[in-house]
């Protein structure tokens, strides 16, 4: 009888193993041996076999393994802004790579004023200064306000399948990799990221079918004289149907840490994007012009985003007013555009269309732009 206890007692006992091993793969804790068919008997006699502190340890270790998450990375060799631009677009539309893969791409521009998708460029732009001094000026496809851009700002682009896209995660990494400068950061409203109240990043957003990107600038030592200089607006008293821009106090980060530059902000972000995404082995892929502009349809949107059409063009309808004076007296105007072109007015304002636009009196339209206007001048 005592051998036959002692044998049913070993067998009881081994399956309470079993039982605690499946338990713990499938992340139960000891309260719950009750409900899953343990007797009395076995409760009793597998308390000595392990005790809450080491299954706890065991647990932590076993059934929370590190995910990983495949990341692609991207860093443009170009500072042409129209490119840059394409390429994001590219990114976005056309790039083999799967769309699983959070994508990041880091970038900057020679001297350029980015305007958004839906705003005047002669409301928002010092177009004539800029024409002068050789600044390009870029529409992008996303909304949001003016931004000037040089060498001294940091673009960045996120972008990700819509199932996972989440443009607060995208700004928490940017507030993460400023940490790594004992830079405190904060996300304001829709589009800014502060600090100490100053903005040193503002970004926009674009959704297509099936994936969307976040995009944005950093403030590292931008020339303050230029932002100012670009983007005054036009002496001429616009009145848009446009999106105006809201002009705000900003800083550089270069003055609030001088170890800040776009090399070294750059790799921080992508640390940051890397530890975020548990992916240690994603390495940087560098873009230059000379092969991406051997895609045709890359090299189909640079030439759509740099057409005269596209950057001036796209400008929503909008009226102009201007003031001339003479001798005898002052003539005030008001002119409407549509789509960048001058339309005739009625043919009882000719000579007022001649002081301003040189509209023909075959009515032709003219577009907003110098070259035009100085050769209607001229005939």
């Amino acid at each position: 009888k005592q051998w036959y206890q002692r044998r049913v007692r070993g067998r009881k006992i081994s399956n309470t193993n079993k039982m605690i091993s499946m338990q713990r793969s499938c992340g139960m804790g000891i309260g719950k041996l009750g409900q899953c068919g343990f007797t009395a008997f076995q409760r009793q006699h597998c308390s000595h076999l392990f005790s809450i502190k080491n299954w706890k340890r065991s647990y932590s270790s076993s059934t929370t393994p590190s995910t990983s998450t495949p990341t692609k990375i991207f860093s443009s060799t170009t500072n042409d802004p129209i490119f840059n631009l394409a390429t994001e677009d590219w990114l976005l539309k056309d790039s083999p790579y799967p769309l699983t893969h959070p994508t990041l791409f880091l970038w900057r521009n020679s001297p350029t004023v980015v305007i958004g998708r839906y705003q005047n460029p002669w409301k928002e732009c010092h177009v004539q200064k800029m024409e002068e001094d050789n600044v390009t000026l870029a529409r992008r496809q996303s909304g949001g306000g003016a931004v000037y851009q040089d060498l001294g700002n940091t673009c960045f682009t996120f972008i990700s399948n819509n199932s996972v896209y989440s443009k607060e995660t995208n700004s928490e990494i940017i507030i993460q990799a400023l940490k790594k400068f004992g830079i405190s950061a904060v996300a304001s409203g829709r589009n800014d990221i502060l600090v100490d109240g100053l903005k040193i990043s503002g970004s926009a957003y674009k959704k297509s079918a099936q994936k969307s990107f976040h995009h944005g600038t950093l403030l590292i030592n931008v020339d303050m004289n230029a932002l100012q200089k670009y983007l005054n607006p036009n002496i001429l008293k616009l009145k848009s149907k446009g999106v105006s821009s809201v002009v705000a106090r900003v800083v550089n980060l270069s003055t609030l840490n001088t170890n800040i530059t776009h090399d070294t902000l750059s790799q921080a972000i992508i640390d940051t994007f890397k530890e975020h995404y548990n992916d240690k082995d994603s390495k940087v892929e560098n873009l230059d012009q000379q092969t991406l502009s051997q895609i045709p349809s890359l090299a189909e949107s640079y030439n759509s985003l740099k057409d005269w059409n596209w950057r001036y063009g796209a400008t929503p309808a909008f009226e102009i007013n201007f003031e001339t004076r003479f001798d005898w007296g002052i003539i005030d105007g008001k002119k409407g555009s549509s789509h960048q072109l001058l339309r005739r007015g009625d043919k009882r304002d000719k000579n007022i269309q001649r002081l301003a636009f040189p509209v023909d009196d075959r009515g032709d339209n003219v577009e907003f732009k110098g070259s035009a206007i100085q050769q209607k001048r001229s005939l």
